[in-house]
């Protein structure tokens, strides 16, 4: 387990690499002994680090929860990141390419919460019950870390790699459909680059929400009411270029789309 000193200097340090947009080199290079629960330490003083700048926390994503990030990864478990509401962007949006680094798009579900759901026994059940909506999602993926080699403890400590998320298209009530068989078709400047089923993330995207409940219990923390949880994407991250829009057609849940300029 790292020290305090070591932690607070990593979370110092990717807050100064968001803020230059030059990814700092792997921790796992640098710091050999760093484990999973060091990089949620990592994480979480990171967050304290944004609230104290008066960013308010939104939600929460999961990610690393289907066979094709963790393919596109090298990855094999989930991971968890936190989700300011500064960073919750409308279909439609224009994004700024530059003030990212490396961004990626993936295709999600977004579940927004009416009550607060705990571990460490949550189940898709308890999920069903405690969501108001369901609806689409982009997210945009960044990295404060360098990408080649990036292990499970790299990718917590930066958030998750969370760079902001875009939702729209038509939310429903999540005993509305069979939330295993969404679909999504992911466009780029009108060329089709990726397709998906939700039940890629753990047979039901709910289940990515009841393992976020678990894994935030053994941690002293929930989720809570009005809390908008991303609940992992369906397909492998799509690269994007200034100048690019992203369109994601949902069928029946509508679309979102986004331009990066």
């Amino acid at each position: 387990m790292l020290d305090e000193e070591t932690i607070a200097a990593i979370a110092d340090e990717l807050v100064d690499a968001a803020r230059t947009r030059t990814p700092v080199p792997l921790l796992t290079t640098r710091h050999p002994g760093m484990s999973v629960e060091d990089a949620y330490r990592v994480q979480r003083l990171w967050r304290k680090r944004g609230e104290a700048e008066g960013r308010v926390l939104g939600g929460h994503k999961i990610g690393l929860t289907s066979k094709a990030m963790q393919r596109a990864t090298g990855i094999t478990e989930p991971d968890y990141g936190v989700i300011f509401k500064d960073t919750i962007l409308e279909s439609g949006a224009t994004l700024d390419w530059a003030h990212y680094t490396h961004p990626r798009v993936e295709v999600e579900l977004a579940f927004l919460l009416k009550e607060g759901i705990g571990g460490p026994d949550a189940t898709l059940f308890d999920v069903v019950r405690a969501t108001e909506y369901v609806t689409p999602a982009l997210e945009i993926l960044d990295s404060r870390i360098e990408m080649e080699g990036r292990t499970i403890v790299d990718t917590i400590s930066d958030n998750a790699a969370l760079g902001a998320m875009v939702v729209g298209g038509t939310p429903v009530h999540p005993d509305a459909v069979d939330l295993r068989w969404v679909a999504a078709i992911l466009y780029r400047n009108q060329t089709v680059e990726e397709t998906g089923v939700a039940a890629g993330v753990l047979g039901h995207p709910a289940n990515g929400v009841a393992w976020l409940a678990n894994k935030l219990a053994a941690h002293g923390d929930t989720l809570k009411a009005g809390e908008l949880i991303l609940a992992g994407s369906f397909t492998s991250p799509l690269w994007v270029r200034a100048g690019d829009t992203i369109y994601a057609d949902y069928g029946k849940l509508g679309t979102i789309t986004c331009h990066l300029q």
